[in-house]
C-alpha cells in the first residue's frame, strides 16, 4: 500500500502480547487514516458500555496516508479513546515529530488494550517493540519525563509523554510531546494514566512506499513554494494563534470572567504583539512545517520563572481571558504549569473561571476550596492547579470537569459552567454568533472549534437570516423565524467535514484555513504518494461517513444519548452579553432548538439527533447500522 506504513501494533499491555497486523486496504480505502482509522477501530472493537478506566478500553494512535511524506506539515497524529470527559467518543490531535517517527518505525497505527502491572512506557524501534519499567519517570512532569527519556535513550527518540495529571486520571489530563505540542482534548493523557503507561518513547529508520516518487518529490517543493508564496505567509508566522487575538476581542467573541462577557480591556497586554515584545525566543514548528505557529519564550513572574511553548490563542482565551490574568508573562506561566502538569489549558482554565464565580456567587467558600480564590490572580491558578493534580481537597472535585462538578455543587452552579456533552468550551463566545454557537453544540467530541470555525461568517453578517435567531438589547421574547434556508446548517456541515479531513490525511490544516492554500494541491499529493486518484469532494465523502460514525458511537456508550447533550449552558440563552461590542445578546432556547432542528434535517438524522439508517446506508455504515438495531440504539 503506497503512502503507509502497512501495519497496525497492537499491544494487550496485561499480558504484554505485542502483535504486528497488515493494515486492511479496505479500511485505509473507507477511512483514508488517522481519525478515521481511530473511530472505526473504536466502534468495531470497543466493548459497549466500559467505564473509560477501564481496562478494555482502547488507546488508539493513528496517522495518515500523507503522515510523514514531502508534505506541508505532515507531522500530525491523531489519538481516540472512550472520553473520561463525555463518556463518549474521544479524539485528540498533536502536531510535532510523533507521527511520522511512528511511520517510519513501521506502524500506521498503535493501538493498546490491558493495563500494565506496574509503571511502564513502550520502547518502541523500527521493529523492536518492548514494555519497559518507567518507575524512574513517574510522578515527574510531562516536560521533565521527556527531557530525561532523551537523555536516556537519545535525542532521536520521539517521546510522548503524560505529567502527573494523567497518572491521577485527572478527567481533562493530555498528552505532550516535543516540549509544548499536546493532544489535549477529551482526556486521553487520563486514559493512558489508567494503563500506567508513562511514555511511548519511537524511533523509526526506515522508509514509506509512495507511488511516484519522481513527481511527488516535485509536487512537494512546489507546495512548499506555493504556501511561502501566499500574501498572509509572512504575516501569520511571527504571531501565530495569538495573532488572532485582537480581532477575536474587537469583534466582541473573546470569552472574559468565565464567558460573562466577551470583550476584555486589557487584551493588548496579552496579545500576539505581547509575545513577540516580552516572551519570544524562537519560532517553532512541527514536521516539515513551513508557518510554524509555536513560539518559544522565557517568562518571569512573581511565582518564578519558565522555559515556554506559547501560549497560543487558545490559552490566552482561557487564561488572559476566562481567568483574566492581566499580563502575557502571567498567561505563560500557567501555560507552562499546564503543560509540566500535563493539563489541557482549555479545560483547566474554563474550570478554574467557573470555581471562581462559584466563590464569587457564595456556592463554594473558603471552606471548601481552602482559601479565597479571585480572577486576575496567578497564586489563585496555580493554588488550584496544585489540588487539581493532586486530587487533593477541592481538586478532587475539579479534577472530574465542569459538567461533574457542576452536578455536585448544584445551586444553579450548572448555569455557568460552560461545555456541551461534558467537555469544556474553547475560546470563542458566541452570543452574537449563531453558527458558531451551533457548531459548538454539535461538535462530536463536545465544544471545540476545531471541528468548525466558522466564526467569521458570523461577524461580516452573512447569515442574516441566521443572524434573525439572535436577541439584542435584553428582548427576551424575540421569536424565530417561521422558515429558514437549509444552507444555514449545510455551511457548518461543510466546515464539519473539511477540517477534520485533514485529521484523517494526517496533515495540518493551517495552510488551507490560514494561507488558502488550494486543495487540488492536496489532490495531487495525494495521488502521486498513495497512487489512488481521489478528488476532494470524494474525501469530503469519507469525512462525512468518519463523522456519522463518531456520532453512532456516542450514541452507543451514552444512555439516552441525542439532542438534549447538544445544548450549551444557560448562560448562553439566558443572560445578555453585559459589555463590549455584542453588549445585549443571547441566544434565547427556542433559538438554539430551531438551529438543532435545521442541522439535524441537514445531516438526514432524525430529531433526537441520531443518524437515521437510511443515512447511515447512503454513507456506506449499513453494518454500523445492523449493530446499532442489534443493541438496541433506538435509530429509525
Amino acid at each position: 500500500m503506497y503512502g503507509y506504513a502497512g501495519t497496525i501494533l497492537r499491544i494487550d499491555l496485561s499480558s504484554g502480547t505485542i502483535e504486528k497486523q497488515p493494515l486492511d486496504e479496505n479500511l485505509a480505502e473507507r477511512f483514508i487514516g488517522g481519525r478515521g482509522f481511530v473511530a472505526k477501530l473504536l466502534f468495531d472493537e470497543l466493548p459497549r458500555g466500559i467505564d473509560p478506566y477501564d481496562a478494555q478500553n482502547l488507546f488508539i494512535a493513528a496517522t495518515g496516508p500523507l503522515s510523514g511524506h514531502l508534505v506541508p506539515a505532515s507531522g500530525k497524529t491523531h489519538f481516540g479513546t472512550k472520553s473520561p470527559a463525555t463518556g463518549g467518543y474521544a479524539d485528540s490531535n498533536m502536531g510535532g515529530h510523533f507521527g511520522p517517527a511512528l511511520k517510519y518505525a513501521g506502524y500506521d497505527v498503535l493501538l493498546l488494550t490491558g493495563c500494565a502491572p506496574a509503571p511502564s512506557y513502550l520502547f518502541i524501534e523500527d521493529g523492536q517493540v518492548e514494555i519497559r519499567p518507567a518507575d524512574a519517570y513517574w510522578g515527574q512532569g510531562a516536560l521533565i519525563a521527556e527531557k530525561n527519556m532523551k537523555t536516556d535513550l537519545g535525542e532521536d527518540f520521539q517521546v510522548l509523554t503524560i505529567g502527573p495529571a494523567g497518572e491521577q486520571r485527572v478527567r481533562y489530563a493530555c498528552l505532550s510531546h516535543d516540549f509544548g505540542r499536546q493532544a489535549g482534548r477529551s482526556g486521553v493523557g487520563a486514559v493512558l494514566g489508567s494503563k500506567r503507561i508513562k511514555a511511548i518513547a519511537v524511533r523509526g529508520t526506515g522508509s514509506l512506499p509512495v507511488f511516484d516518487v519522481k513527481k511527488a518529490f516535485a509536487a512537494g517543493k512546489d507546495a512548499f513554494k506555493k504556501v511561502s508564496a501566499k500574501p498572509g505567509f509572512t504575516e501569520w508566522t511571527p504571531e501565530g494563534t495569538a495573532g488572532i487575538t485582537n480581532w477575536v476581542n474587537e469583534v466582541g467573541v473573546f470569552p472574559t470572567r468565565n464567558f460573562k462577557t466577551s470583550f476584555s480591556d486589557h487584551y493588548e497586554e496579552i496579545n500576539g504583539k505581547a509575545i513577540l515584545k516580552k516572551l519570544k525566543i524562537t519560532d517553532k514548528g512541527c514536521y516539515c512545517c513551513p508557518t510554524p505557529c509555536g513560539k518559544y519564550g522565557h517568562t518571569r513572574t512573581k511565582l518564578g520563572d519558565a522555559y515556554v511553548e506559547g501560549p497560543e490563542y487558545e490559552t490566552i482565551a482561557l487564561f488572559g481571558g476566562n481567568c483574566e490574568l492581566k499580563t502575557i508573562e502571567e498567561v505563560a506561566y500557567a501555560n507552562y504549569l499546564c503543560d509540566e502538569l500535563g493539563l489541557d489549558t482549555i479545560s483547566a482554565g474554563a474550570v478554574i473561571s467557573w470555581t471562581i464565580e462559584c466563590f464569587e456567587k457564595g456556592l463554594l467558600g473558603e471552606k471548601e476550596i481552602g482559601r479565597p480564590v479571585k480572577f486576575s490572580d496567578l497564586e489563585t491558578v496555580d493554588y488550584l492547579l496544585e489540588k487539581i493534580v493532586a486530587r487533593e481537597g477541592i481538586g478532587d472535585l475539579l479534577a472530574e470537569g465542569v459538567k461533574k462538578a457542576a452536578e455536585k455543587v448544584g445551586q444553579g452552579s450548572d448555569a455557568f459552567a460552560i461545555h456541551v456533552k461534558g467537555l469544556e468550551w474553547t475560546g470563542y463566545e458566541c452570543r452574537n454568533a449563531p453558527s458558531m454557537m451551533l457548531a459548538y453544540m454539535t461538535a462530536d467530541i463536545g465544544a471545540h472549534h476545531a471541528r468548525a470555525w466558522v466564526l467569521g461568517h458570523d461577524m461580516a453578517g452573512a447569515w442574516t437570516n441566521v443572524h434573525d435567531l439572535v436577541s439584542g438589547g435584553g428582548t427576551v421574547e424575540r421569536q424565530p423565524p417561521a422558515q429558514i434556508k437549509a444552507d444555514s446548517a449545510r455551511f457548518v456541515i461543510d466546515s464539519q467535514h473539511t477540517r477534520p479531513l485533514f485529521d484523517a490525511l494526517g496533515i495540518c490544516r493551517l495552510q488551507l484555513m490560514e494561507l488558502g492554500f488550494e486543495v487540488e494541491n492536496y489532490e495531487e499529493l495525494f495521488h502521486h504518494i498513495t497512487g489512488k486518484k481521489r478528488t476532494w469532494k470524494e474525501m469530503l465523502g469519507v469525512s462525512e461517513r468518519i463523522w456519522n460514525l463518531t456520532r453512532a458511537i456516542s450514541a452507543r456508550e451514552i444512555e439516552g444519548f441525542g439532542r438534549c447533550w447538544d445544548f450549551p449552558p444557560e448562560r448562553f440563552s439566558t443572560e445578555p452579553i453585559p459589555s463590549g461590542p455584542n453588549e445585549g445578546y443571547f441566544i434565547p432556547k427556542e433559538s438554539l432548538e430551531q438551529l438543532l432542528d435545521w442541522y439535524y434535517a441537514a445531516r438526514g438524522w432524525d430529531t433526537n439527533g441520531l443518524p437515521t439508517r437510511e443515512t447511515l446506508v447512503r454513507l456506506g455504515l449499513e453494518d454500523v447500522a445492523d449493530v446499532l438495531r442489534v443493541e438496541g440504539v433506538p435509530i429509525s
